[in-house]
């Protein structure tokens, strides 16, 4: 530790201040990982880009002809490998193309078939992510429990407005003045008055009856006296 005063030497000052320590990007690092210069793009091979006769003999080897349409393309992988894409002309792969990657070891090779495939393109017609049973599984039982509680809470509303209904009729009155479902019931007063009056004219019809038939039973009961009076 050098005495106040004394200027530090250069080689035990701390840099990092006087420097942009912003970490390099991806651009600028090298394959193996380490900081270096930016990694070139791969150089298209023309010699494999046009090779279009041998890809398309690979092809036939893994389906037929007619399924295998015109050139639609090509991707340089790296140095030396090329993927060449066909239309594929079969029905129900929208947006797939058939693609034969070829490769050569030096300028001067033939070219070599790495492999065929049947690849998707943008906007291919694509099978679901797959989803875990176990998932799937618990996503039935959430929606299980889900309409559980649902038709329970329907039950106590239905519940509550049945209470509701009969707290309403007990404070309206005569209960007979509604219908089952709680309406209350329309009607004319002259008509409940003519179906009280002829109410009341069968039951004057009905003592008037009566009165005869006790006048009937009396006179009955006189004539007997009177025949066993002559008797006696």
């Amino acid at each position: 530790m050098p005495d106040a005063g004394q200027e530090t030497p250069a080689e035990d000052r701390d840099v990092t201040a006087d420097t942009d320590a912003r970490p390099l990007s991806d651009e600028h690092r090298s394959d193996d990982g380490t900081d270096g210069e930016p990694t070139p793009a791969p150089v298209p091979d023309e010699t494999l880009i046009a090779a279009v006769e041998l890809a398309r003999e690979a092809l036939q080897e893994i389906t037929p002809a007619s399924t295998v349409g015109e050139p639609a393309g090509h991707v340089v992988v790296d140095d030396h490998v090329v993927s060449l894409l066909f239309a594929n002309t079969m029905a129900g792969y929208p947006g797939w193309f058939w693609t034969v990657t070829l490769s050569r070891t030096a300028d001067d090779a033939a070219p070599n078939v790495l492999e065929t495939e049947l690849m998707p393109g943008d906007g291919a017609l694509l099978a679901p992510q797959w989803v875990p049973w176990s998932e799937r599984l618990a996503d039935y039982r959430a929606a299980q429990e889900a309409a559980a509680a649902a038709a329970a809470d329907d039950a106590l509303d239905d519940a509550d407005d049945t209470d509701e209904f009969d707290d309403d009729v007990a404070l309206s009155g005569d209960p007979r003045d509604r219908d089952r479902d709680g309406i209350e019931l329309e009607y004319d007063e002259d008509d409940v008055d003519a179906a009280s009056g002829d109410s009341d004219d069968d039951d004057d019809e009905s003592d008037d009856d009566d009165s005869d038939e006790d006048d009937e039973d009396e006179e009955d009961e006189s004539d007997e006296d009177d025949d066993r009076f002559e008797d006696e």
